[in-house]
């Protein structure tokens, strides 16, 4: 997807900056920000129909199943442009083609990625490795995720100075309790490394933008839960996804005193009239990181999107622009993790994209009948608990999340889905993937804790989902 994605993929010309530079950098994203503001308002952000797009990020490993510095080398000899490096040396990012949401938009992704992973194994198997799709790496070890793993990038580099500038000298630490405790400091962010996602795009008409935001948000519960696959982490059991608190530790920068500040997060509240709104918070908020100088009009807002790419919420709005130049917004959902299929990840997409259609479309906003705090707080539970969570819905009443999505979200994304123009035997395919998880209670997160409880075997573990991986078949059809 062009444009707005900001820090983690954007090179940058310095990895040294001064105070007039941020100084300047400041100034530029004031009126930026402002300039944003004021062209909403003035109409001029695309009001074009719904286009989709991911990034999976995914691991290289050895014939151990231990993570391979060699994406320099990996990236050289495949030569193919939708496939990039990532902050440590044995991830890459694969993106897809965006797709006008009708017809046969969600097939056309999967068979992409299809086509695009069977290009990246062989290649991968050329050079003595394996490609993986895991939210966390069963077998990562704490030496892994070194300075000396990181992919030779400024934007790297100078991200990992300011933030630890920023810290004033303390230690990452980790700190997470879940089927297990895990406590750990680091001295770096290449903790962040650790976690893989697939990250869903979606862009709307501006008109739609603020409730398609807050429809994101209240539907990331159930969304987190359906596709946990991140059970583990330097051998301990967390949380079904554990992704989630390992990301918003990694890169913790703020103050203690003000974990408002968070750069990962799940924000502060819903949007309300103007989704411009969300950077101006993030103006107002959050401290520069990286002010290196576009030297390009306003009206681009490179300095707005170098900024809002340092700070990852879970749902994070993007400004890109159309071939015609035209500014378009976008919410870029991140909480999905990497694996375990590549058609479970479509399906994941598509319950997406078929319930925030409904949910933003709907003649009373979900936003007024569900409080920000509660959305949240059912995140939380969602990413700790996985199909098995409880969660408050907007009917008032608690749900275990797993009833929640087969009785009432699944029939809601078909309608979505349909509302979009897309086939029914797409709808149905994708839909009774879902189903057939939801049914047997076993996705990502649920196969690899069964299979770890009867094997205790952290290699055999991977070795045994990265063959089913290969398979092409949905997780819930995994055998333990």
């Amino acid at each position: 997807m062009n444009g707005g994605g900001g820090a983690m993929g954007q090179e940058i010309g310095s990895d040294t900056f001064t105070a007039d530079d941020f100084a300047r950098f400041s100034q530029q994203l004031e009126l930026e920000t402002q300039h944003a503001r004021e062209t909403f308002a003035d109409g001029r952000f695309s009001n074009e129909a719904w286009v989709a797009g991911f990034e999976l990020e995914a691991w290289l490993v050895d014939e151990h199943f231990f993570p391979v510095p060699r994406n320099v080398a990996f990236l050289e000899q495949l030569g193919n442009p939708l496939v990039v490096e990532e902050l440590s040396r044995f991830n890459i990012e694969i993106n897809g083609t965006e797709q006008h949401l009708s017809g046969t938009a969600l097939s056309q992704l999967e068979n992409e990625l299809v086509s695009t992973w069977r290009q990246c194994m062989g290649v991968a198997r050329d050079q003595g490795a394996s490609l993986i799709a895991i939210g966390t790496l069963p077998t990562v070890r704490e030496r892994d995720l070194s300075l000396a793993s990181m992919s030779p990038r400024k934007r790297y580099a100078a991200l990992n100075r300011e933030i630890l500038k920023l810290r004033c000298g303390r230690p990452v630490t980790l700190e997470i309790s879940g089927i297990d405790r895990l406590s750990t400091t680091h001295d770096d962010i290449m903790l962040e490394a650790a976690t893989t996602s697939f990250q869903v795009h979606l862009q709307m008409p501006a008109s739609e933008a603020v409730r398609t935001h807050n429809a994101a948000q209240i539907l990331a519960a159930p969304l987190v839960a359906v596709a946990a696959n991140s059970p583990f982490l330097f051998e301990h059991a967390l949380w079904h996804e554990t992704r989630i608190p390992l990301f918003e530790q990694a890169v913790d920068c703020c103050d203690p005193a003000h974990l408002e500040q968070r750069r990962v997060t799940f924000g502060s509240d819903y949007l309300s009239a103007d989704p411009t709104e969300y950077f101006a918070e993030n103006l107002s908020l959050y401290p520069v990181l990286l002010p290196y100088d576009e030297c390009k009009p306003v009206d681009r807002y490179a300095h707005l999107s170098m900024h809002n790419g340092t700070i990852w919420r879970w749902n994070r709005m993007l400004i890109g622009f159309d071939k015609n130049k035209l500014p378009h917004l976008r919410v870029e959902q991140r909480i999905l993790p990497a694996g375990p299929s590549i058609i479970d990840m479509v399906a994941n997409a598509a319950l997406y994209y078929g319930l925030v259609r409904v949910f933003a479309g709907q003649t009373v906003a979900p936003e007024s009948r569900l409080a920000f705090a509660t959305a949240r707080d059912n995140f939380y539970l969602c990413a700790r608990y996985g199909l098995e969570a409880q969660v408050v819905w907007l009917d008032g009443r608690h749900w275990r999340v797993a009833d929640l999505l087969l009785h009432e979200l699944l029939p809601l994304a078909g309608e979505g889905l349909a509302g979009f123009g897309l086939p029914a035997a797409d709808i149905e395919r994708y839909l009774d993937v879902l189903e057939g998880r939801l049914r047997s209670g076993q996705n990502g997160a649920v196969w690899q804790l069964a299979h770890h409880a009867k094997y205790r075997d952290y290699q055999r573990l991977t070795a045994d989902y990265l063959e089913l991986q290969r398979q092409f078949i949905p997780v819930h059809e995994w055998p333990i």
